[in-house]
């Protein structure tokens, strides 16, 4: 094995996920369990008061739309602010640069010194960094504040994801009412394989063990479940029939 081989480890000895396409897969996975688990949720607590079918259908396809477009609207803002946020840390250690240059390197060698580098080893690599002054900008705000300019998430594609793994997760316990064999029952049903498959397919993306991730999803549905199912026996009459 060459010195080149031995120096780029990722193509022999291990590899990495790419982040590029984090900000869509959060916005999808809690979209997903967002809508199984409060729409499951109302219809229990609605059925559980006594409510037919029919208005447990409307009550579901209600909660879907309104909850997509609220999921959808927050997806954007929350990814939104840290974008402008980080513009801002991006302008403010731009400006810095061009006014202290002296001082932004001798900062620079400092925490590369504090790194483990020799200090005169550490001024030289600081030296040689802003000799460039894109790459100065990249570098100190990667040390000084963990940021990385060039990763922003798209708000748009979050706002997207988020709505559409909504409407999925959120109509899989209302098919059996719009298909004209609804009971709670049957919601449950549909309600519990849907978590069961979004913590199956959430768990393999991150490398953990799926029948544990579809396992927690099941629980934490559980609990909304119960929850709602009690109120809604205190307000009405169980519908579990």
């Amino acid at each position: 094995m060459t010195d080149i081989d031995i120096a780029n480890p990722h193509e022999y000895d291990h590899s990495h996920s790419s982040s590029a396409g984090t900000g869509w897969l959060r916005a999808s996975v809690f979209g997903a369990m967002d809508g199984l688990v409060s729409n499951v949720g109302l219809i229990s607590g609605i059925a559980a008061a006594g409510a037919s079918p029919g208005i447990i259908a409307i009550t579901g396809v209600s909660g879907l739309i309104s909850g997509a477009i609220s999921m959808a609207l927050g997806e954007y803002t929350s990814v939104r602010t840290p974008n402008e946020q980080l513009q801002v840390e991006v302008e403010t250690e731009r400006d810095a640069l061009h006014r202290n240059p002296a001082g932004e390197q001798a900062e620079l060698a400092v925490m590369f010194e504090s790194l483990g580098m020799h200090a005169e080893t550490a001024k030289t690599a600081a030296t040689q960094v802003h000799a460039n002054n894109e790459q100065a900008l990249r570098v100190h705000l990667a040390h000084e504040l963990g940021l990385k300019p060039d990763e922003y998430q798209s708000p748009f594609v979050a706002a997207i994801a988020s709505l559409i793994a909504f409407c999925i997760g959120t109509i899989v316990p209302v098919l059996p009412f719009l298909f004209g064999f609804g009971t709670l029952w049957w919601a449950l049903g549909f309600g519990a394989i849907g978590l069961l498959a979004a913590g199956f397919v959430a768990a393999k993306f991150t490398d953990r063990n799926p029948f544990a991730g579809a396992g927690r999803q099941l629980l934490f549905g559980g609990v909304a479940v119960a929850a709602t199912y009690a109120i809604g026996s205190l307000l009405g009459v169980s519908a579990l029939g």
